[in-house]
């Protein structure tokens, strides 16, 4: 029999997988580890839901495990890991220009740096206010505006993001909100 308390995580997590793995995914480039790095988060989560449920805004508090979390995996990758843009297999073409735009767009939101990437990963792909992605990154809600924005003229200005055709009719580059010109 559930308790109140796992009656509580469970609908908690419910209503927020999805766009966790989401997220986890822009901040990890890869589906499992998006997953693998959201049910550790949950699983913390869940080992001191008391202090999770008791917090001014939980929400906030699970984002900010999501993103140490990463920090983590990212620092146990460097150890056992090389990273090289060279793949030892002779690469197939994806026959899907989807999976092209986003792998250019992904690589481009890795090369941004650690604070810009986590303020424009919070806001446009989580779909955070700027208030919220302030309370996950402990941060003033100008300095996730100005991280945000110092972010998104980066992308702008990349040349990988300039050659990629809207499949919409819109511009490349164009934000959240913004009209086509």
């Amino acid at each position: 029999m559930q308790t109140q308390a796992d009656e509580e995580f469970s609908s908690f997590v419910a209503a927020r997988w999805t766009r966790m793995v989401r997220t986890a995914y822009a901040l990890t480039g890869n589906h499992h580890d998006a997953e693998d790095l959201v049910q550790q988060t949950m699983a913390n989560a869940y080992a001191r839901w008391g202090r999770v449920s008791g917090a001014d805004n939980p929400d906030a508090y699970v984002w900010r495990m999501v993103l140490n979390a990463n920090v983590d995996r990212l620092r146990r990758a460097r150890l056992r890991e090389w990273l090289t843009t060279r793949i030892p297999d002779t690469p197939q073409p994806d026959p899907t220009h989807e999976t092209d735009r986003r792998s250019v767009l992904l690589s481009a939101l890795r090369r941004l740096p650690r604070r810009q990437r986590e303020a424009v990963i919070l806001r446009y792909v989580a779909d955070l206010s700027e208030t919220q992605a302030a309370a996950v990154l402990g941060s003033s809600v100008g300095t996730v505006k100005s991280q945000a924005s110092r972010g998104l003229a980066k992308l702008r200005q990349d040349g990988a993001l300039a050659e990629l055709v809207p499949v919409t009719g819109g511009r490349a580059g164009a934000g959240p909100g913004e009209e086509p010109r």
